[in-house]
């Protein structure tokens, strides 16, 4: 028999968390920095684990950071987790970036920041090509398994190609539904229930 509080609780699937993958909070985290968060690990090993939460706006924007684009139009920033908020991160879809950290399918982690500086001060689109973020979501040994075991975290498998894109807001949810129908009730579920 079910009990009510239960009828709620997201079950953790069997997907391994890996290089390339998404963690998807369950829809009642409480931590500010991951409620209805997508994270796109970069690293995950016996050491720990890395990751870029890929859905949470800043309010200031990279042209607030990189005083070379100053005069361009706005370029957003995301706030890629609580670690190092004062470290500018970029995920892109330059192969040919020297030191850029392969990811999968064609994206990848920062790498020669002077050679995207030049990519985008010659007027070349951003959208679809690079996203910013401040910060990173880290685990040290075990921690990470021993939220997924808590079933605060589900795996998927990132569509990387919506990765570099600046159109986040519904990202939790359709990376909630792509999980499967035993998951679509989760997504729809508000996010403060006493305003439904």
């Amino acid at each position: 028999m079910t009990r009510g509080s239960d009828i709620f609780k997201i079950k953790s699937n069997s997907i391994l968390p890996d290089k390339g993958k998404v963690l998807i909070s369950e829809p009642f985290l409480r931590d500010a920095n991951f409620t209805r968060s997508v994270v796109l690990l970069i690293d995950h090993g016996t050491k720990g684990s890395v990751g870029i939460i890929m859905n949470k706006p800043s309010k200031l924007i990279v042209n607030d950071i990189v005083k070379e684009f100053k005069y361009l139009d706005n370029i957003p920033l995301f706030k890629g987790g609580p670690v190092s908020t004062d470290t500018l991160f970029y995920l892109h879809t330059f192969a040919d970036i020297e030191g850029a950290l392969p990811i999968g399918d064609g994206i990848y982690l920062n790498g020669d920041f002077n050679a995207i500086k030049r990519y985008i001060l010659q007027g070349n689109p951003i959208e679809g090509k690079i996203r910013f973020f401040l910060g990173y979501a880290g685990w040290d040994t075990d921690q990470l398994q021993n939220e997924i075991e808590e079933n605060t975290w589900i795996i998927g498998n990132a569509d990387m190609a919506n990765l570099v894109n600046n159109q986040i807001q519904d990202l939790w949810k359709t990376s909630l539904e792509k999980l499967g129908k035993q998951y679509k009730a989760w997504a729809r579920f508000p996010k403060i229930p006493s305003l439904n």
